[in-house]
């Protein structure tokens, strides 16, 4: 559970996470969850659903979502990546958009696009267990199944690419293993469950 002290300003959250408030406290609906109509065309045109509420008032806030795990990423001026899915709360001066993510998205019926956050600030992701980050180098880039995937910041390329994994050898794959390639020098998010998509075996 995300516990948020608010003394006037705001805080943008997935719509309906909130769970319990004290003080007093506005709600208002959000379309889009991008900048504008531009976002929201966005968001329309890949199927992107995400449905942001922002929350503003004195007091506290608490959110939550499934009993998931929530992660604390600071944001100086850089863009963090993340599945729509796996963001619970942003400060409300962090501006959020779409960008284009290629054939990973494609393959995990997300659509080709993927929610961006960036400004300075904080925001709240979720994972399914405690979520490992892990550093991207140049000398080691890092190779990441696309069901354990939450998100990604820093200068960092991503690639699709075939491989194997686990359930290949253990003779539960349904087809060809795809699997992401990060390349660069950056952080990426990943946890430790594997969403229910048809990323791995297509």
């Amino acid at each position: 559970m995300l516990a948020v002290d608010m003394t006037g300003d705001a805080v943008k959250a997935k719509n309906g996470s909130m769970v319990a408030y004290d003080g007093q406290m506005t709600f208002k609906k959000m379309s889009g969850g991008g900048e504008g109509l531009r976002g929201m065309v966005t968001r329309r045109l890949t199927g992107e659903q995400m449905t942001v509420m922002e929350v503003r008032g004195q007091g506290t806030c608490w959110f939550a979502d499934r009993a998931s795990e929530i992660n604390l990423v600071a944001l100086r001026g850089d863009k963090l990546y993340v599945e729509s899915s796996n963001l619970l709360a942003t400060d409300a001066g962090l501006r959020t958009g779409t960008t284009f993510t290629g054939l990973r998205g494609a393959s995990q019926g997300n659509g080709l696009f993927t929610t961006t956050v960036e400004g300075h600030g904080q925001a709240a992701i979720m994972s399914d267990g405690p979520a490992v980050v892990l550093r991207v180098s140049p000398q080691y880039p890092l190779i990441v199944d696309p069901g354990a995937y939450i998100a990604h910041q820093g200068d960092v390329r991503q690639s699709f690419q075939s491989g194997v994994t686990f359930r290949t050898f253990f003779g539960e794959g349904g087809g060809e293993a795809f699997q992401i390639r990060f390349e660069g020098d950056g952080l990426v998010y990943v946890q430790p469950s594997e969403r229910n998509t048809i990323a791995g075996d297509l």
